[in-house]
Order: structure tokens, then C-alpha cells, then sequence
């Protein structure tokens, strides 16, 4: 056992979805191979597929996962350099389990492993990631009398004609302004777009995993500032900013404003229902009103969940939902096996921008209905006992419903918030909506009134 198989490092660095850690103190190409050896049974793999992002550290680690897979006894595909959307297209095309190497948007001295079984299905907390956990702790990985065969593959041209094929651009050509980050993007977006007719400015191409311009984040505001002036200076008709592992996206539209998450997935929601009327479409508990709203419109069935890819994906699953939305900025989609892909939700935001005479603002006008917070996260020692304080205000009110499905939601006629707890820190998410912004800015500085006290 080393430093990085002990339990108590084990028990810190795998996640709900994933193993996330600083290297080389957390995770270590020893740990990589213990997790590949481990990954083969639990998935009942007979070969796996093997990408990572562009951080020091991945090669190195993805090819002792590789090893680990390959001692176990089944064969491994190695496609190299790969966003992590691409991984799950990969897995989905070969019909294979796969890992990803990658921390995301995480800083430079983080690194992990996605994982997914054959067609791209998650692998999380409750489907077998604290079983290959427990056998890496206990030493009990599997040990073949004949090693499985470890080649390469390069699937990023079928990669991107799929995603092309999915949601073609039609119409105006476009000038767009696409911030990779020094992210995978960079990477992916040029076989994507270039298959396009866009006047495309790029910044942060440059695959680099010290993050030398700013975090790969686009959920955090500031890491977005240079993307909105670009858009602007050029008078461009929006912007794309992905993160590290791309496969999230965020919009600015033509005058540098974002453009909330919410709103993209109440686009994407009313396009998909035009290709199957009547569909279901997922969203979770923190994305708009607007979004169940317009699916109701729309001739669609609205199905809410918990926070979470995995929630979403055995949602979509169980109800064959075409398409899902969270308002992190991942977006899921029935004909890309259920996995979440940035670039799609691009595609689909440029395709409908495109078959306009207009701008996107003027596009996502009808989408965007309600005042949003945005997540608010605040230090809390005693969650429960906040959240319980919470529920005990609301839940004898005559006009409001109390719900449990995530934290706790309440929804009035004119409003609604919800609150959950962190899995990893030590943190109170808020988020709320109103009618407008008056009353949002009213109950949310009512809630947080309460969580910091």
C-alpha cells in the first residue's frame, strides 16, 4: 500500500462522481493503476477506453490506469489528447466502459478520473465507485494470467462529424468568439467549427494545464471578463467560453452579457421538441421556472430531479427523456447516449441563432422570464440545524410548498429558493427566483438573513 491507496486518502478523494485530488500527495500514477485494475470487474469490462486533458500530470496517469487494465486482463484503447465529452463518444461508439483523466476546472495541482461504463453510463458513488474504492484499499485487484493488449485510437474526426450531424448550422454565417480556457476546447472546438460556416476568433487555444490566463471555470464571473470584451471589440455575434475539460459551455450574447444556463436549456428544450413532440424533457431543481414552463408550452413533459449528473442520466434513462439541462451549464442528450456535452449545447444555441435575422438577445428574449440569484455558497458549521430553522419558518404557511428532493425548496406563486448542502465542504448552496428583481433580492436576502445569522 502507498500513501495514495490508504484508506483515509481513498475515503478524501472519491467524490459523489468522480476521484478528484492534488497530485502527487492525493492521486499518483500507483493509485491510477490500482483504479484501472479495480475498474475491470466492477464494470465486468473486456476492454476500456482511456483519454485525458492536456495537465502535466495525465499522460503519465492514463497510462498506468492503461497498465492497471490491461494486468486485470482486459484490453485497453488509448484516443490520447480528448475533452470529456469526447471519452463519453468514445465510449459510446465502441461500446466500451471508459475513464477520463482530468480535475475539469479545477486548479493546476488537481488531477482525477471520470468514469463511465460501456455507452457512456456514469459510474458514481451509488454504482460501483466505492466498490473499485474498497478493492484498491483492501489490495484487492484482480491479476491476470495473460494481460489484455493496450492500442491507440484517434476518434476526434467521427467525434465532431457526430456532434455536426446532430445539430447542423444553417443559415446567416456567424462571427463567434470561443474562449478554450488553455482547455480541451482548444482541442475540440477547431475540429468542430472548422467544419462550419463561422468566422470564428479564438482565444486561450492553447492547450496549457498551469491555466495561465484564468481558470477554466465559466461558472465563476471573473473568468470571464476577457471573453466579454473580445465580444464586444468585435462586434461579435456571441461568445462560447468552455471549461477545463469541455464539457461545459457558457454563453455571452452580442453585447457581453451572460447568458443564463437556464435560458440555454429552455432553447435547447423547445428545439429537441420540435424533432419528437410530446417528449420528456429532464431539468433540475435549480434551473429556471421559465424551463418547465416553456416545455409545458411546447407540447413537452417536464421531469425535475436532483442535482446531478447522475441523477440526470438514470432520469433520462428511466422516462427515455430526449434531452436535460442543469444549471451548472451541462446538457444532456438522448442521441449523444445520455452524456453531457458542451460543444452540442453550442451547436444548438448557433444553429438556432443562425436561421435568425436577429441577435441573440433578441432570440433568448422569450426564455428568459424570471430573476435569478445565481448560486450563493456560504460557510456554515451546522447545516442541518440552518436547514431545519428554514423549514420550520415555512412549512405551517398556507401559501408556499416545502420540498425535500434536494435540501429543501420552497416554491411560492411569485417565488422560490432552495437550499442544499455541499457534499465536499463545509458550504450552504443558495439559489433563488423571483418574478422580478425586487423580490427576488427580497427573499434572498431574507434566506441568508438566516444561513449566516
Amino acid at each position: 500500500m502507498t500513501a495514495t491507496t490508504d484508506a483515509a486518502n481513498l475515503a478524501a478523494i472519491f467524490k459523489a462522481y468522480d476521484v478528484r485530488g492534488t497530485v502527487p500527495d492525493q492521486i499518483d500514477e500507483e493509485l491510477a493503476r490500482a483504479v484501472g485494475a479495480a475498474f475491470v470487474p466492477v464494470t465486468a469490462a473486456t476492454t476500456v477506453v482511456v483519454g485525458h486533458d492536456m495537465r502535466e500530470s495525465s499522460p503519465g496517469m492514463a497510462r498506468a490506469f492503461a497498465e492497471g487494465v490491461a494486468g486485470a486482463g482486459a484490453d485497453v484503447v488509448l484516443i490520447g489528447l480528448a475533452s470529456t465529452d469526447q471519452l463519453y463518444f468514445a465510449s459510446g461508439l465502441l461500446g466500451h466502459p471508459g475513464a477520463m483523466f482530468t480535475a475539469s476546472h479545477n486548479p493546476a495541482q488537481y488531477n482525477g478520473i471520470k468514469m463511465c461504463r460501456a455507452l457512456a453510463v456514469p459510474v458514481g458513488a451509488e454504482s460501483g465507485l466505492l466498490d473499485i474504492r474498497d478493492a484498491v484499499a483492501a489490495g484487492d485487484v484482480p491479476v491476470a494470467e495473460r494481460p489484455g493488449t493496450i492500442s491507440e485510437r484517434d476518434v476526434l474526426d467521427d467525434y465532431a462529424a457526430h456532434l455536426v450531424s446532430l445539430a447542423p448550422v444553417r443559415g446567416r454565417r456567424l462571427k463567434i468568439v470561443v474562449d478554450a480556457g488553455n482547455g480541451m476546447a482548444g482541442h475540440t472546438a477547431p475540429a468542430v467549427l472548422d467544419r462550419l460556416d463561422l468566422d470564428v476568433v479564438p482565444m486561450y487555444y492553447e492547450l496549457d494545464g498551469t491555466f495561465p490566463n484564468h481558470e477554466a471555470n465559466p461558472i465563476d464571473a471573473s473568468t470571464l471578463v476577457d471573453l466579454q470584451a473580445r465580444v464586444r471589440a468585435e462586434s461579435a455575434d456571441l461568445g462560447l467560453a468552455f471549461d477545463g475539460d469541455a464539457d461545459r459551455c457558457v454563453l455571452v450574447d452580442e453585447r457581453g452579457e451572460l447568458v443564463s444556463p437556464s435560458v440555454l436549456t429552455a432553447l435547447i428544450a423547445a428545439r429537441e421538441l420540435l424533432k419528437e413532440p410530446g417528449a420528456t424533457i429532464i431539468h433540475n431543481l435549480i434551473t429556471s421556472r421559465a424551463v418547465p414552463e416553456i416545455v409545458r408550452e411546447r407540447g413537452g413533459i417536464p421531469v425535475r430531479t436532483r442535482v446531478g449528473h447522475s441523477f440526470i442520466k438514470a432520469t433520462m434513462a428511466e422516462t427515455d427523456a430526449i434531452f436535460g439541462g442543469e444549471h451548472s451549464g451541462h446538457f444532456y442528450f438522448r442521441d449523444f447516449w445520455r452524456a453531457d456535452s458542451g460543444m452540442l449545447a453550442a451547436l444548438h444555441a448557433l444553429a438556432a441563432l443562425a436561421e435568425t435575422d436577429g441577435t441573440l438577445s433578441e432570440l433568448l428574449e422569450e426564455y428568459a422570464r424570471f430573476a435569478a440569484s445565481g448560486e450563493i455558497n456560504s460557510t456554515v458549521a451546522d447545516q442541518q440545524a440552518v436547514l431545519d430553522r428554514l423549514r420550520a419558518e415555512h412549512a405551517g404557511r398556507d401559501d408556499v410548498e416545502v420540498d425535500e428532493l434536494d435540501g429543501l425548496t420552497v416554491t411560492h406563486p411569485h417565488w422560490w429558493f432552495n437550499v442544499r448542502a455541499s457534499n465536499t465542504e463545509p458550504l450552504l448552496r443558495l439559489n433563488a427566483e423571483g418574478a422580478d428583481a425586487a423580490t427576488m433580492e427580497r427573499v434572498r436576502d431574507e434566506v441568508l438573513a438566516v444561513i449566516r445569522g
